[in-house]
């Protein structure tokens, strides 16, 4: 048996129609259980918080429960959803699995992004997804290089770079061309946006190591930094832009048969040839 969750913090945009409906009926279907219901003003105290959205919400609600490391539950409403990965189908019986003590809990690692100007400010967050330097107000290129545990990895030339956790690589990394790595291994990705030479491949790194980004000097450029899609500022070449990982993580919790390698199949139609070669009749 699992720990019992007597208080619930339900999480989502209320304005959303495609929210609003499993919000409301999952409230009622858990008050007449007996729980006590909150909404994202009452996450701290709670015993869980359920997500109801897509993988926006999910971020946002990470953020919400980190600090107070509280499980996460996502149900997914959103468009391709690689978080939250029970149906509006599945909601009630999932929950209730979950009540019942029926689930598995997966620790997901989150990134420590600081960026240190020269000034002494510093500017920092906790991602989830990734920390990006890219280019920005120009169609310039920019350079910059990056170090690996004080180690210089290489001069970079292109739109910028997305340092992803395991569940970031299935997000911008993914489309940059980056690698997919399993949500429970302690790695970084490291994957070029548009990198100027095909020589500038991505890498998997170990997540006890530091990444160092500083941009050099090129004319008429200008580039930021943001973390799960929300900028914290400009880098200039006399800042320091460090990524590693956060000391906190945050727990997921999954109802019974959860498979990553599943929802992979769903959200990028693997599989699907070789089904429909299955099918025809020989």
């Amino acid at each position: 048996m699992g720990t019992k969750f007597n208080k619930i913090a339900i999480l989502g945009r209320r304005d959303d129609t495609r929210v609003t409906g499993p919000l409301e009926q999952l409230v009622e279907h858990l008050t007449k259980a007996g729980i006590e219901v909150g909404d994202d003003t009452q996450v701290e105290g709670a015993d869980l918080a359920i997500a109801i959205g897509g993988d926006g919400t999910m971020l946002y609600a990470g953020s919400r429960v980190r600090e107070h490391e509280i499980p996460l539950f996502g149900i997914n409403r959103g468009r391709l959803g690689f978080l939250a990965d029970v149906t509006p189908d599945a909601m009630l019986a999932s929950v209730d699995s979950v009540l019942q003590g029926q689930y598995s809990v997966e620790e997901r690692l989150l990134l420590e992004g600081r960026l240190e100007r020269s000034s002494g400010e510093v500017l920092s967050g906790i991602a989830f997804n990734d920390v990006v330097l890219q280019r920005w107000e120009t169609g310039r290129m920019v350079d910059f290089e990056t170090s690996v545990a004080g180690q210089f990895v290489n001069t970079h030339s292109g739109d910028g770079l997305v340092v992803a956790s395991p569940t970031g690589s299935t997000a911008y990394a993914l489309s940059c061309g980056g690698p997919i790595v399993e949500p429970q291994l302690d790695a970084m990705v490291l994957v070029p946006i548009c990198p100027h030479t095909l020589a500038d491949r991505p890498i998997v790194i170990a997540a006890n190591q530091e990444v160092t980004i500083r941009l050099l000097e090129r004319d008429e450029t200008g580039a930021g930094v943001s973390i799960d899609g929300h900028s914290i500022g400009s880098i200039n070449p006399e800042d320091t832009l460090r990524i590693k990982a956060a000391d906190k993580r945050v727990k997921l919790v999954h109802p019974p048969g959860y498979d990553f390698y599943e929802i992979l199949r769903s959200k990028l139609l693997w599989g699907r040839d070789s089904r429909i070669r299955a099918s025809r009749p020989r």
